[in-house]
C-alpha cells in the first residue's frame, strides 16, 4: 500500500477505509496492560511501606495512621507512574496510531504528525516518515575523492601524497603524521644517516622528471609517537603533477621491533665483554713475550691457539658491536686511499698463526701494484680476517685456503677460496642474513652467525658488492669488490672521505644481485 498521509509542505489528512481493528485491539490491550502493571506495582510498593512501618514499630495496622501512610503512598505512586507510563509511551502510541490509520481502520485520533518539532530533534520524524511511506531525502553519493579516502583508511599501508612544494595534501590513517609547532602536519620519520626523504626529493627536482626510491628499516622520529614503529618505504615522483610525490609506508613493526629488543640486548652484553676480553688478550700477549724460549713441547702451539682464541672471541663482539650499527644506519666510515697488500700486511701474522694451529695452509696472491682503493683499512681487514676464518673452518684438515685480487673495471676484486665442504644453494642464498647458520654448521663447527651479514654491511658501506659461489664437497669462493681511489676521489671529497656518496648509487643501500650477492 503506497499512501501519502502527509505533503512535504505540510499536514494533508487522507480518508481510508475501514480495514479491521486488530492494531486498535491491540493498542487498547497494551494500554490497559501498562496501566495495570503501574497499579500493581504501586499497591507492592504500599504494602511493602506498610510491613516496614508495622516492623519499625511506627504504627500499627489498625491505626489509621497506617492506612493514611500506605494509602498516600499507592495514591502518589499511581499517579507519578502513569504519568511516566503517558511520556514514556507516547511514541510508541504514535507509532500504532499511525499504524492504524496506514491500514485504514476506523478511528477518531487525529494522525501524528511528522512534521512536528520535537519530532524532527529526537528523529521520531525518521520512523513515522517510514511508516507514511515517506522517505527522508537520501543522502547523495560521496564525491570519488571522498570514496578513495574512505579506501584507503581501510589498508595497514601508510599512503602520503605532497603538492609541488613538498607540502602534505593528503595522508590515510596508517601514515605517521605528526603536527609541529606552528599545527602543520609531517612525516615523523627519522632516516638517521641515510638521505632523508626531503634531501632526495630536492635532488630529484633538480635533476629528474620522474624518480623512484626506497628506504628500508626507517623509524618514526624519535618522541613524536608513544610508540616506535618501523617501515619500509617507497616514494615516486613525477615533476610539476598536483600530487607530486607519493609515498608508501608499509609498516614492518611486527617484524623489525623484535629484532631490535634482541640487538639491544645482544649489543649491551657484547659491550659488558669486550673490556674483560681485551684484559685477556693483553695478558696472553705479556706471556708470549715473557715465556717465549722457554716453552717446551706442546707448550707454543698450546699458548698460541690460545691467543687465536681470544682473538677470535674479540672479533665475535666487535662484530656484533658492528652489526648494531649497520641495522640502525649508523656505520658511516671514513674512507682514505690505502692498498689491499698493506691492508692484508696488517693481519697477515694473525692470519698465518689461525692458519698454522688449524693445520691449513694460506695461498696469498695479492699483487703490490693494483691502483689503491678506497677504504677504511680496519673494516676491509675484518671482511678478509672473516672469510679466511670461515674459509679455516670449513675446508679439510691439510687443505688450502686462496686469498687473491684482481682489478675489475672501476673496482678490485678480492677472492677468498678453499676446497672444503662446500654448499647446497639453499643454504648460498641465506649467507649473508643476520644470524643464519645452516643445520649442518650449527651442528659442527662454532660461531654467531653475523660474521657474513657484517661483511655485507662494510664491503656495501664501501659501495662495493660481496658474493658466494660454491658446490658441495669441492669447495667455495668468497669475493668482495671496493672501489679504486682514483674512481671515486671526487665523491669523497666532496663528502669529507665519508661514505655516505658512494651507497646512494642506485637509491640506496645496494641491492641484491647475480650469484648471490649479499
Amino acid at each position: 500500500m503506497d499512501r501519502r498521509l502527509y505533503a512535504r509542505a505540510g499536514i494533508r489528512h487522507v480518508a481510508m477505509t475501514a480495514g479491521g481493528t486488530s492494531i486498535c485491539n491491540f493498542r487498547r490491550y497494551h494500554r490497559r496492560m501498562l496501566f495495570a502493571c503501574a497499579l500493581a506495582g504501586q499497591m507492592a510498593v504500599a504494602l511493602i511501606g506498610g510491613v516496614v512501618l508495622s516492623i519499625t514499630g511506627t504504627t500499627s495496622w489498625n491505626h489509621p495512621a497506617f492506612w493514611l501512610i500506605t494509602g498516600t503512598i499507592f495514591i502518589v505512586g499511581s499517579l507519578f507512574s502513569t504519568m511516566l507510563i503517558i511520556i514514556a509511551g507516547r511514541p510508541l502510541d504514535d507509532i500504532l496510531i499511525a499504524l492504524i490509520h496506514k491500514r485504514g481502520e476506523r478511528t477518531t485520533m487525529p494522525l501524528p504528525n511528522p512534521n512536528a518539532e520535537q519530532h524532527a530533534k529526537t528523529g521520531f520524524k525518521t520512523v513515522l516518515e517510514l511508516i507514511y511511506d515517506e522517505p527522508t531525502q537520501p543522502a547523495p553519493p560521496p564525491s570519488p575523492d571522498a570514496l578513495l579516502t574512505q579506501a584507503l583508511n581501510h589498508t595497514s599501508y601508510g599512503i602520503v601524497v605532497l603538492d609541488p612544494a613538498k607540502r602534505i595534501i593528503s595522508a590515510n590513517k596508517a601514515a605517521p603524521i605528526a603536527t609541529d609547532a606552528d599545527g602543520q602536519p609531517y612525516l615523523a620519520l627519522d632516516f638517521l644517516n641515510e638521505q632523508s626523504l626531503t634531501a632526495w626529493l630536492d635532488d630529484a627536482d633538480a635533476r629528474q622528471v620522474s624518480a623512484e626510491r626506497t628506504w628500508r628499516r626507517v623509524a618514526t622520529a624519535n618522541g613524536a609517537f608513544k610508540k616506535t614503529r618501523f617501515f619500509d618505504i617507497i616514494a615516486s615522483y613525477q615533476k610539476d603533477a598536483p600530487g607530486e610525490t607519493v609515498i608508501v609506508l608499509i609498516d614492518r613493526s611486527t617484524q623489525y621491533l623484535p629484532e631490535e629488543e634482541d640487538l639491544n640486548f645482544i649489543s649491551f652484553a657484547a659491550h659488558e665483554l669486550r673490556g674483560p676480553i681485551t684484559i685477556i688478550r693483553g695478558y696472553l700477549d705479556v706471556l708470549a713475550e715473557e715465556l717465549a724460549g722457554r716453552l717446551k713441547g706442546d707448550e707454543p702451539q698450546l699458548l698460541a691457539r690460545l691467543t687465536v682464541s681470544a682473538n677470535r672471541l674479540s672479533g665475535y663482539i666487535n662484530n656484533i658491536l658492528n652489526v648494531a650499527k649497520f641495522d640502525r644506519h649508523h656505520l658511516s666510515i671514513h674512507l682514505a686511499e690505502d692498498s689491499l697488500s698493506d691492508i692484508y700486511g696488517s693481519i697477515a701474522d694473525d692470519m698465518q698463526l689461525r692458519a698454522s694451529t688449524q693445520h691449513r695452509l694460506l695461498n696469498i696472491s695479492i699483487p703490490s701494484d693494483l691502483p689503491t682503493v678506497a677504504a677504511d683499512r680496519s673494516s676491509i681487514s675484518e671482511v678478509i680476517s672473516n672469510l679466511i676464518d670461515n674459509a679455516i673452518k670449513y675446508s679439510f684438515e691439510g687443505g688450502t685456503v686462496s686469498i687473491s685480487a684482481e682489478q675489475k673495471g672501476d673496482f678490485i676484486e678480492v677472492s677468498v677460496a678453499d676446497n672444503g665442504v662446500g654448499m647446497p644453494p639453499s643454504v648460498v642464498k641465506n649467507l649473508f642474513h643476520k644470524f643464519y647458520r645452516s643445520h649442518r654448521s650449527r651442528e659442527t663447527v662454532s660461531g654467531t652467525g653475523i660474521g657474513l651479514y657484517i661483511c655485507k654491511a662494510f664491503i656495501e658501506s664501501h659501495g662495493g658488492h660481496i658474493t658466494a659461489r660454491s658446490k658441495e664437497n669441492e669447495g667455495s669462493v668468497f669475493s668482495f669488490t671496493v672501489p679504486v681511489y682514483a674512481a671515486v676521489k671526487d665523491k669523497l671529497l666532496e663528502d669529507g672521505q665519508l661514505n655516505r656518496n658512494l651507497i646512494r648509487q642506485g637509491g640506496g643501500w645496494i641491492k641484491n644481485h647475480a650469484m648471490y650477492r649479499g
